[in-house]
């Protein structure tokens, strides 16, 4: 199991693209992850067949644990056998001089070799480190951690049901939702009480009982990880909505005169390019937007991050461009494709989708006006963009035909105050009615 990133412990086999006794080559994919972070595949690490595999679709293993084993033709009746220990010391040995390549067996994840018996052992080796279970469970993500903060609640006092005992969002998340005294923390019982009350009548829901004809199947990794972070952000941030129309006509004449010119450098000058541009200027502006509440304190981030929320046929994901504020029109265009590109093909890194400071969500290509987009938690702002399509407005007292579409801002009522959007939004509404050709 590959270490995707650093504040990952785990990831879940969610299918494996190769079986025992298939054939893969080196950097082939070999099986599907999912993680807190990405869905990704990942390729093998050797060519060879498919010897043994140990780990099961649907099961969570930690990171650098071996899944399955890599061997020469031949090799994958070892899988049948139930002399496993022959398995794993073949698995462990170091390849030979000339044997790279030659069908050697290679787990996926690196195994020390074995040590020579004709040197010492090495001083290092003396006393393993043992972690307290107090010290395990404080070792969570950093999701957990944050939430942990701002409801005041001690890590250590929870049991996790996680790799070695670590405190998952499930069981934070339960733990909040507990009514009584079993979910204060000391010092804070009666805040405790009072937040978990409500929180206990949400999570409880009337019984369900499938008819005969209903087919049922369990949430998805990724699915779940969704809902977990949805059900976070509503219970987290104040949230309030504006909409603003805004007139693209003059975007459409521009795109009509450039667009073969941008197909030529590879990228497609969308009308989303013109809107993430503009807003990215905005946040320059209106700062308070491109910030994030840690507690009681407000970061205003430096670098401007902004995700684009991606639809795959199995859930939604939000890669990042990151420094977007340096990049042209064309750099932001290159950027949203490339970052698609590798989502629906999982090829989405851990870094491709943390250090978000703003999101964009683009319901409109489905055909919606407009959507009350859920804040991308821990920032403090998304912008939705509706269908754009020709309407009739009035102009200069007179009707005319214009492609328009509806813009909304979901902002946290914490940190920004309605003033506060609209000024944001109408930045954004006046740089696309009067966008400058020569910006490009």
């Amino acid at each position: 199991m590959p270490q995707m990133g650093e504040s990952i412990a785990e990831g879940t086999i969610v299918r494996w693209i190769k079986k025992v006794g298939d054939k893969v080559d080196r950097d082939e994919p070999l099986f599907e992850i999912s993680t807190d972070k990405v869905d990704a595949e990942i390729p093998s690490p050797a060519a060879g067949v498919v010897a043994e595999i140990r780990a099961k679709e649907g099961e969570t293993v930690p990171v650098n644990s071996v899944v399955a084993v890599i061997g020469a033709a031949g090799e994958a009746a070892a899988a049948s056998k139930p002399e496993t220990k022959n398995v794993e010391a073949k698995a462990a040995e170091p390849p030979r001089p000339g044997q790279q390549g030659d069908g050697s067996s290679a787990p996926l994840s690196a195994v020390p070799p074995a040590a020579d018996p004709g040197k010492p052992a090495p001083v290092a080796a003396a006393k393993p480190h043992v972690e307290t279970p107090d010290a395990i469970r404080q070792r969570s993500s950093p999701l957990v951690r944050r939430i942990a903060k701002e409801h005041n609640v001690d890590i250590a006092q929870l049991h996790g049901t996680g790799i070695a005992g670590r405190v998952t969002k499930d069981d934070i998340l339960e733990f909040l939702g507990q009514a009584g005294p079993a979910s204060a923390v000391p010092g804070r019982a009666a805040a405790s009480a009072a937040e978990a009350g409500p929180q206990a009548h949400e999570l409880h829901t009337p019984p369900l009982k499938p008819a005969a004809a209903d087919r049922v199947e369990k949430m998805s990794v990724m699915r779940k990880r969704i809902a977990e972070h949805m059900v976070l952000s509503r219970r987290t941030s104040a949230h309030v909505h504006s909409v603003f129309e805004v007139n693209f006509g003059r975007i459409a004449q521009i795109r009509a005169a450039r667009k073969a010119e941008f197909e030529r450098s590879g990228a497609k000058l969308t009308y989303l390019s013109f809107i993430l541009k503009a807003a990215v200027d905005a946040l320059l502006e209106v700062p308070v937007v491109n910030a994030s509440i840690d507690g009681e304190s407000v970061v205003y981030h430096k670098d401007v991050n902004v995700g684009i929320a991606v639809a795959l046929d199995w859930g939604l994901i939000v890669p990042v461009i990151r420094n977007a504020d340096e990049k042209n029109l064309l750099g932001l265009s290159r950027a949203v494709a490339d970052l698609a590109n590798r989502a629906r093909g999982k090829q989405l890194k851990p870094d491709d989708v943390q250090g978000g400071t703003f999101t964009i969500t683009n319901p409109g290509v489905f055909g919606a006006l407009f959507g009350m987009p859920i804040i991308n938690q821990p920032q403090v702002a998304i912008l939705g963009v509706g269908n754009v399509e020709k309407r009739p407005v009035v102009i200069d007292d007179a009707i005319a035909i214009r492609p328009m579409a509806y813009l909304t801002l979901g902002y946290d009522h914490r940190i920004i105050d309605g003033a506060v959007a609209d000024e944001f939004m109408s930045r954004v509404k006046k740089t696309l009615e009067n966008w400058d050709p020569n910006v490009v």
